[in-house]
């Protein structure tokens, strides 16, 4: 099936955080390297990305959902759950309940939706993040409401790659140049897209394995200046991606040799 309107919805991994465009401080991510390829076969293709970081499922309903609905798109990817597991009064049957709105409302207008499980960071950031029983919650509710409403999944959260911290980026969160192209990859062959075969090719050489020295300036760089905003933010009752607005709030064409340009990363630890 062809497709001519996809719109993205979601946080900072659909925005695409650490996937910069060479020679840009702009973010590419998986959802525009998706496009491009989807572009390449159809010209009248458009696409939309209304991805804002920090966004939570019940921002996203109220923001990005009904703006979606009136672009009309026959294709949506929703990529979203990771702040709410993030929050400090976390319930999983809320979070349940929102999942299943917000693929409902989507399922009801368009034709194609696709979803996406989040992969257990609790690995990547032993002794920080003790959330594993909160993104199994997630997960599930995520699994039930895509088999309930007829939505594509996208299960990340047996990827093989989630194991390997050159997917990701500084922070051990989102994910990094090749992880982006990874997820847009496994996106596309869902949708019946042959990806560009790099995409899906493991790494060269073995994954990152950082010991005691670079796992403390992990938590310098990383986590503590994080910790302090979220904790001034909970007093403030700010929100992560409070002053942000979507990078592509219509639907335009897009110039796909742009888009899917290499440029390669170093390792980050």
């Amino acid at each position: 099936m062809g497709y001519r309107r996809f719109v993205a919805l979601g946080d900072s991994c659909t925005e695409g955080l650490h996937d910069r465009y060479p020679g840009s401080e702009q973010y590419r991510g998986w959802a525009d390297l998706t496009a491009a390829a989807l572009a390449a076969n159809e010209p009248e293709f458009r696409y939309a990305n209304l991805g804002v970081r920090g966004r939570r499922l019940d921002q996203i309903i109220v923001e990005q959902i009904p703006t979606a609905l009136d672009l009309q798109p026959d294709l949506v990817a929703l990529f979203g759950g990771a702040n709410d597991v993030m929050t400090r009064n976390f319930r999983a049957e809320v979070v349940a309940k929102r999942v299943d709105a917000a693929v409902r409302m989507l399922t009801r207008a368009i034709p194609t939706v696709v979803v996406f499980t989040l992969s257990d960071i609790s690995n990547r950031v032993p002794g920080v993040l003790k959330v594993r029983g909160r993104l199994e919650a997630l997960n599930d509710a995520i699994r039930a409401t895509a088999a309930k409403h007829g939505a594509l999944l996208v299960d990340l959260a047996e990827e093989e790659a989630v194991h390997d911290l050159r997917y990701f980026g500084p922070d051990r969160l989102h994910l990094s140049e090749p992880g982006h192209r990874k997820l847009a990859a496994h996106l596309l062959t869902l949708l019946g897209v042959a990806p560009d075969p790099a995409w899906l090719a493991p790494l060269p050489g073995a994954p990152l394995s950082p010991g005691l020295r670079a796992h403390a300036a992990w938590m310098w760089r990383e986590v503590l200046p994080v910790a302090v905003t979220r904790t001034r933010n909970w007093f403030t009752g700010r929100s992560p991606g409070d002053g942000f607005s979507a990078k592509r709030p219509e639907l335009l064409p897009v110039l796909a040799d742009e888009v899917t340009q290499w440029t390669a990363i170093p390792g980050n630890v």
